[in-house]
Parts: C-alpha cells; structure tokens; sequence
C-alpha cells in the first residue's frame, strides 16, 4: 500500500469532510488517521490514507476536483525519526508575542520534532488579559539528550516568563 498525507484548507462549511471520504472511498483509499479542526471560520485538517499503488495517482488526480470546495495537497511521506524517546510539553503563562517561536526554536536548535501541537489562548479571568496554553508531543533523536532539551525548555519559561512542564511520554 502507499501511504499519502492530505492537508484540507476551505472555508468553513457542511460537506467538506464527506465530499473528501467520498473521493477517497470511490477511489479504493482506505482513511487511516486524521487531524480536523474548525479555526476563526475556517477548515483545516491532515489525512493520512492508504492506497493500492496502482490507485494512488488516480487519488492524487480526483483529490484536485474538489478545488474550490478547499484547497487539498497530497503529499507521500519520507522517513521519519528511528530511535527517539518522545515528550510532553505544557507551557502556560500570559499571552504575548513570540511564546510558540521561543519553545519550538529551543526544540527546533536540538533536532526535536513536534509530532502535535495544540494550543489555545482564552479570557484570563483574573487578570483582564489573556492566557495562552500549549500542549506539544515531540520527538527527541536517539543521539539528543532529553535532560538537555528538559533544561533548554525551563530556561526558555523562565526566560519568557510561562510555566512548562516537561514530562517524558514514550
């Protein structure tokens, strides 16, 4: 089988999700793993599908029909990290520019990939502002050390003044 992942970008409205299973489906894919969401009117999501190889182009093509409806872009994943332990990340603190910048470079700096990312900025209640909340899955490298990017991660909160937590997941 050949895998292919799918980024969905339209518009927010009824009949994205079904028209996309409807070409996948029509077209012997088989919806292995997704990622959707709805953000400020507009939709977004990942897909991962499996196809017969002899299928998969016949996909890629009906998949561009639907231009308009949102904007698709199919792509056949490479490799991916081996050997590697995996993190938890949360980080809270007030909302100001350059939080997510700040903790995925210290990641980035050390060949650590973000697997998820969710975050999420609401009402501070307390305080008239805003507070801003992350959850990150990443990927630390065999050959990275995790108490190296543990250490990077609480002098990036100090720094930038937010609460992590730093909890090793696999």
């Amino acid at each position: 089988m050949t895998t292919l992942v799918l980024t969905v970008v339209g518009v927010d409205r009824a009949g994205i999700v079904s028209a996309v299973a409807e070409v996948i489906g029509a077209h012997g894919g088989n919806w292995e793993n997704s990622e959707l969401a709805e953000l400020a009117g507009t939709f977004a999501g990942v897909i991962q599908v499996e196809v017969a190889p002899s299928r998969a182009e016949e996909l890629r093509d009906a998949l561009k029909a639907l231009d308009g409806l949102a904007s698709i872009v199919v792509v056949t994943p490479g490799g991916s990290l081996v050997a590697r332990s995996e993190l938890t990340i949360r980080v809270m603190g007030n909302d100001r520019v350059g939080i997510v910048r700040e903790v995925t470079s210290a990641l980035g700096e050390r060949g650590v990939s973000v697997i998820r990312m969710t975050t999420l900025t609401q009402d501070a209640a307390m305080s008239g502002g805003r507070l801003f909340q992350a959850e990150i899955l990443a990927a630390v490298p065999g050959d990275t050390s995790v108490t190296e990017v543990v250490a990077a991660i609480e002098s990036i909160a100090v720094d930038i003044q937010v609460e992590a937590t730093v909890v090793p997941t696999g």
